[in-house]
Protein backbone atom coordinates (compact mmCIF):
# COMPACT_ATOMS: atom_id res chain seq x y z
CA UNK A 1 0.00 0.00 0.00
CA UNK A 2 1.72 3.71 -0.54
CA UNK A 3 2.74 5.47 2.31
CA UNK A 4 -0.42 8.70 1.10
CA UNK A 5 -3.07 6.10 1.37
CA UNK A 6 -2.62 4.98 4.96
CA UNK A 7 -5.65 4.14 7.18
CA UNK A 8 -3.74 6.20 10.23
CA UNK A 9 -1.52 9.38 10.32
CA UNK A 10 1.16 8.94 12.11
CA UNK A 11 2.50 11.52 14.78
CA UNK A 12 5.66 13.08 13.88
CA UNK A 13 8.36 14.72 16.79
CA UNK A 14 10.56 15.94 13.74
CA UNK A 15 11.56 14.92 10.43
CA UNK A 16 14.49 13.39 11.57
CA UNK A 17 13.13 10.35 12.25
CA UNK A 18 12.26 9.56 8.85
CA UNK A 19 14.75 11.42 6.95
CA UNK A 20 16.65 8.01 5.66
CA UNK A 21 13.32 7.08 3.80
CA UNK A 22 13.59 9.72 1.28
CA UNK A 23 16.05 11.53 -1.23
CA UNK A 24 13.61 14.11 -2.05
CA UNK A 25 11.74 16.41 -0.36
CA UNK A 26 9.11 18.78 -1.74
CA UNK A 27 7.83 21.66 0.18
CA UNK A 28 5.48 23.90 0.33
CA UNK A 29 6.65 27.56 1.49
CA UNK A 30 3.62 29.49 2.49
CA UNK A 31 2.62 28.56 6.18
CA UNK A 32 5.57 25.73 5.88
CA UNK A 33 8.42 28.50 5.34
CA UNK A 34 6.97 31.27 6.40
CA UNK A 35 3.89 33.02 7.41
CA UNK A 36 3.78 35.85 5.05
CA UNK A 37 5.39 38.09 7.69
CA UNK A 38 8.60 36.02 9.05
CA UNK A 39 10.33 33.18 7.94
CA UNK A 40 10.09 30.11 10.80
CA UNK A 41 13.43 29.24 11.46
CA UNK A 42 12.93 25.65 12.70
CA UNK A 43 11.64 25.07 9.65
CA UNK A 44 14.64 26.11 7.76
CA UNK A 45 17.24 24.88 9.58
CA UNK A 46 14.93 21.32 9.46
CA UNK A 47 15.60 21.81 5.17
CA UNK A 48 19.58 22.88 5.80
CA UNK A 49 19.50 19.41 7.97
CA UNK A 50 17.88 17.75 4.78
CA UNK A 51 20.16 19.14 2.06
CA UNK A 52 23.50 18.33 5.06
CA UNK A 53 22.17 14.56 5.24
CA UNK A 54 22.19 14.46 1.19
CA UNK A 55 18.31 14.94 0.32
CA UNK A 56 17.58 17.69 -2.43
CA UNK A 57 14.72 19.80 -1.43
CA UNK A 58 12.89 21.34 -4.23
CA UNK A 59 10.78 24.52 -3.04
CA UNK A 60 6.91 23.86 -4.36
CA UNK A 61 4.76 26.73 -4.29
CA UNK A 62 1.27 27.87 -5.64
CA UNK A 63 2.85 31.26 -5.79
CA UNK A 64 1.28 32.88 -8.95
CA UNK A 65 5.14 34.75 -9.55
CA UNK A 66 8.17 33.14 -11.30
CA UNK A 67 10.50 31.54 -9.09
CA UNK A 68 13.34 34.59 -9.23
CA UNK A 69 10.69 36.15 -7.16
CA UNK A 70 9.89 33.74 -4.86
CA UNK A 71 13.82 33.44 -4.14
CA UNK A 72 13.58 37.31 -3.48
CA UNK A 73 11.34 37.55 -1.06
CA UNK A 74 12.87 34.05 0.93
CA UNK A 75 16.22 35.94 1.30
CA UNK A 76 14.10 39.10 2.25
CA UNK A 77 12.98 36.74 5.35
CA UNK A 78 16.35 35.76 5.81
CA UNK A 79 16.76 32.33 4.33
CA UNK A 80 20.10 30.87 2.84
CA UNK A 81 20.38 29.64 -0.17
CA UNK A 82 21.40 26.10 1.75
CA UNK A 83 18.19 25.81 2.68
CA UNK A 84 16.52 24.83 -0.90
CA UNK A 85 18.08 23.39 -3.82
CA UNK A 86 15.63 24.78 -6.58
CA UNK A 87 11.86 26.39 -6.36
CA UNK A 88 9.25 25.53 -8.64
CA UNK A 89 6.25 28.11 -8.66
CA UNK A 90 2.56 27.79 -10.11
CA UNK A 91 3.64 30.75 -11.69
CA UNK A 92 5.98 29.13 -13.74
CA UNK A 93 3.46 26.62 -14.66
CA UNK A 94 0.93 29.59 -15.70
CA UNK A 95 3.62 31.15 -17.84
CA UNK A 96 3.82 28.09 -19.92
CA UNK A 97 -0.49 28.09 -20.43
CA UNK A 98 0.12 31.82 -20.84
CA UNK A 99 2.31 31.00 -24.32
CA UNK A 100 0.38 28.23 -25.32
CA UNK A 101 -2.54 30.94 -25.86
CA UNK A 102 0.21 33.62 -27.20
CA UNK A 103 -1.65 37.10 -28.49
CA UNK A 104 -4.87 36.08 -27.83
CA UNK A 105 -6.24 38.70 -25.54
CA UNK A 106 -6.72 38.33 -22.02
CA UNK A 107 -7.97 39.90 -18.63
CA UNK A 108 -6.42 39.48 -15.56
CA UNK A 109 -7.33 39.25 -12.41
CA UNK A 110 -5.43 40.20 -9.79
CA UNK A 111 -2.81 42.75 -7.80
CA UNK A 112 -0.75 44.54 -9.07
CA UNK A 113 2.36 42.79 -7.38
CA UNK A 114 1.29 39.65 -9.68
CA UNK A 115 2.35 41.35 -13.12
CA UNK A 116 5.72 40.10 -13.05
CA UNK A 117 3.96 37.03 -13.73
CA UNK A 118 3.17 37.60 -17.79
CA UNK A 119 6.46 40.01 -18.04
CA UNK A 120 7.47 39.00 -21.61
CA UNK A 121 4.57 37.21 -22.64
CA UNK A 122 2.55 37.54 -25.57
CA UNK A 123 -0.82 38.23 -23.87
CA UNK A 124 -2.06 41.70 -24.27
CA UNK A 125 -4.98 42.66 -21.44
CA UNK A 126 -7.77 44.05 -22.30
CA UNK A 127 -11.08 44.94 -20.68
CA UNK A 128 -13.66 42.10 -19.65
CA UNK A 129 -15.58 42.53 -22.74
CA UNK A 130 -13.08 42.25 -25.02
CA UNK A 131 -11.37 39.12 -23.42
CA UNK A 132 -11.07 35.80 -24.69
CA UNK A 133 -9.86 34.15 -21.61
CA UNK A 134 -9.26 35.36 -18.18
CA UNK A 135 -6.08 34.96 -16.06
CA UNK A 136 -6.52 35.09 -12.11
CA UNK A 137 -3.93 35.75 -10.22
CA UNK A 138 -5.34 36.74 -7.20
CA UNK A 139 -8.07 38.82 -5.87
CA UNK A 140 -7.74 42.46 -6.31
CA UNK A 141 -7.87 43.62 -2.60
CA UNK A 142 -7.11 40.21 -0.46
CA UNK A 143 -7.90 42.10 2.76
CA UNK A 144 -11.44 42.96 1.92
CA UNK A 145 -12.77 41.12 -1.16
CA UNK A 146 -14.02 37.98 -1.20
CA UNK A 147 -15.43 35.66 -4.49
CA UNK A 148 -18.54 36.98 -4.15
CA UNK A 149 -16.95 40.55 -4.81
CA UNK A 150 -16.69 39.52 -8.42
CA UNK A 151 -20.00 37.63 -9.25
CA UNK A 152 -21.34 39.84 -11.79
CA UNK A 153 -18.02 39.97 -13.41
CA UNK A 154 -17.86 36.06 -13.29
CA UNK A 155 -20.93 35.47 -14.37
CA UNK A 156 -20.21 37.54 -17.74
CA UNK A 157 -17.60 35.29 -18.68
CA UNK A 158 -19.04 31.97 -18.35
CA UNK A 159 -21.98 33.36 -20.49
CA UNK A 160 -19.36 33.89 -22.78
CA UNK A 161 -17.36 30.34 -22.37
CA UNK A 162 -13.95 31.71 -21.24
CA UNK A 163 -11.40 29.61 -19.96
CA UNK A 164 -10.34 30.57 -16.25
CA UNK A 165 -6.54 30.27 -15.87
CA UNK A 166 -5.61 30.47 -12.10
CA UNK A 167 -2.50 30.67 -11.38
CA UNK A 168 -2.88 29.73 -7.73
CA UNK A 169 -5.49 26.96 -6.46
CA UNK A 170 -5.01 28.06 -3.46
CA UNK A 171 -8.43 28.87 -1.67
CA UNK A 172 -6.84 30.64 1.48
CA UNK A 173 -3.68 31.62 3.18
CA UNK A 174 -2.51 32.31 6.54
CA UNK A 175 -1.07 35.64 6.71
CA UNK A 176 0.20 36.63 10.02
CA UNK A 177 -2.27 34.81 11.84
CA UNK A 178 -5.02 35.97 9.91
CA UNK A 179 -6.68 33.61 7.25
CA UNK A 180 -7.21 35.36 3.38
CA UNK A 181 -8.71 34.55 0.32
CA UNK A 182 -6.61 33.18 -2.85
CA UNK A 183 -7.12 33.21 -6.70
CA UNK A 184 -8.43 29.44 -5.87
CA UNK A 185 -11.67 31.20 -4.59
CA UNK A 186 -12.24 32.92 -7.06
CA UNK A 187 -11.93 29.74 -9.66
CA UNK A 188 -13.66 27.68 -7.41
CA UNK A 189 -16.82 30.06 -7.27
CA UNK A 190 -16.47 30.28 -11.46
CA UNK A 191 -16.66 26.64 -11.56
CA UNK A 192 -19.65 27.01 -9.29
CA UNK A 193 -21.58 28.85 -11.99
CA UNK A 194 -20.26 26.54 -15.05
CA UNK A 195 -17.11 28.14 -16.18
CA UNK A 196 -13.85 25.92 -16.85
CA UNK A 197 -10.94 26.68 -14.60
CA UNK A 198 -7.30 25.32 -15.43
CA UNK A 199 -5.41 25.24 -12.62
CA UNK A 200 -1.50 25.72 -12.66
CA UNK A 201 -0.01 24.79 -9.79
CA UNK A 202 -0.94 22.18 -6.90
CA UNK A 203 -2.62 19.30 -6.09
CA UNK A 204 -2.34 18.96 -10.35
CA UNK A 205 0.68 16.95 -11.56
CA UNK A 206 2.52 18.98 -14.19
CA UNK A 207 4.35 21.30 -10.97
CA UNK A 208 5.35 18.41 -9.72
CA UNK A 209 6.43 16.67 -12.93
CA UNK A 210 8.48 20.09 -13.08
CA UNK A 211 9.88 19.89 -9.60
CA UNK A 212 11.01 16.13 -10.24
CA UNK A 213 12.56 16.92 -12.81
CA UNK A 214 14.52 19.46 -11.80
CA UNK A 215 15.59 16.54 -8.58
CA UNK A 216 17.05 14.23 -11.03
CA UNK A 217 18.73 16.72 -12.90
CA UNK A 218 20.17 17.66 -9.71
CA UNK A 219 20.80 13.95 -8.73
CA UNK A 220 21.63 12.93 -12.07
CA UNK A 221 19.61 9.92 -11.75
CA UNK A 222 16.07 8.93 -11.14
CA UNK A 223 14.17 9.08 -7.97
CA UNK A 224 11.76 6.60 -7.06
CA UNK A 225 8.28 8.03 -5.96
CA UNK A 226 8.29 5.55 -2.32
CA UNK A 227 11.65 7.58 -1.91
CA UNK A 228 10.27 10.99 -2.71
CA UNK A 229 8.03 13.34 0.20
CA UNK A 230 6.02 16.12 0.53
CA UNK A 231 5.22 18.47 3.01
CA UNK A 232 2.95 21.23 3.41
CA UNK A 233 0.05 22.82 5.40
CA UNK A 234 -3.20 22.23 2.93
CA UNK A 235 -5.54 19.23 2.45
CA UNK A 236 -6.81 20.28 -0.92
CA UNK A 237 -3.66 21.25 -2.23
CA UNK A 238 -0.56 19.70 -0.83
CA UNK A 239 -1.94 16.51 0.79
CA UNK A 240 -4.58 15.74 -2.03
CA UNK A 241 -1.45 16.37 -4.80
CA UNK A 242 1.23 14.29 -2.70
CA UNK A 243 -1.41 11.89 -2.51
CA UNK A 244 -2.23 11.88 -6.52
CA UNK A 245 1.75 11.57 -7.10
CA UNK A 246 2.23 8.91 -5.38
CA UNK A 247 4.72 10.46 -2.87
CA UNK A 248 4.96 10.31 1.11
CA UNK A 249 2.50 13.64 2.38
CA UNK A 250 3.65 15.42 5.65
CA UNK A 251 1.10 17.77 7.37
CA UNK A 252 2.11 20.67 9.25
CA UNK A 253 -0.65 21.59 11.51
CA UNK A 254 -0.15 24.89 12.23
CA UNK A 255 -0.66 26.10 8.82
CA UNK A 256 -4.50 27.25 7.35
CA UNK A 257 -6.25 24.38 9.32
CA UNK A 258 -4.58 25.58 12.47
CA UNK A 259 -7.77 26.66 14.53
CA UNK A 260 -9.14 22.57 13.98
CA UNK A 261 -6.04 20.96 15.22
CA UNK A 262 -3.29 23.25 17.07
CA UNK A 263 -5.37 22.73 20.05
CA UNK A 264 -7.14 19.71 19.53
CA UNK A 265 -5.66 16.34 21.08
CA UNK A 266 -4.28 13.60 19.35
CA UNK A 267 -7.48 11.67 19.03
CA UNK A 268 -9.46 14.92 18.11
CA UNK A 269 -6.89 15.19 15.02
CA UNK A 270 -6.92 11.15 14.11
CA UNK A 271 -11.45 12.58 13.91
CA UNK A 272 -10.62 15.79 11.79
CA UNK A 273 -8.07 13.82 9.64
CA UNK A 274 -10.53 11.09 8.95
CA UNK A 275 -13.36 13.27 7.71
CA UNK A 276 -11.69 15.16 4.99
CA UNK A 277 -11.15 14.04 1.63
CA UNK A 278 -7.19 12.81 2.09
CA UNK A 279 -5.19 12.21 5.01
CA UNK A 280 -1.31 12.68 5.06
CA UNK A 281 0.77 9.65 6.36
CA UNK A 282 3.11 11.95 8.91
CA UNK A 283 1.76 15.13 10.60
CA UNK A 284 3.97 17.30 12.76
CA UNK A 285 3.23 20.93 14.44
CA UNK A 286 5.61 22.90 12.83
CA UNK A 287 8.21 21.82 10.70
CA UNK A 288 11.26 20.88 12.84
CA UNK A 289 14.47 18.36 12.18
Amino acid sequence: MPPTQTAATLELPGFSRIADRFDLCLCDVWGVVHNGVAAFREAVAALVAMRERGIVVVLVTNAPRPAAVIEQQLDGFGVPRSAWDAIVTSGDVCRGLITARAGRPMFRLGPERDRPLVAGLDAPEVAPEAAEYVLCTGLLDDETDTAATYAGLLAGFAARGLEMICANPDLVVERGGRIIPCAGSVALAYEEIGGRAIYAGKPHAPIYAAALALAEARLGRSIPRERICGIGDAIRTDIAGAEAFGITGIMVLAGIHAQDLMEASWDERHGWFGRQSHRPAYALPHLVW
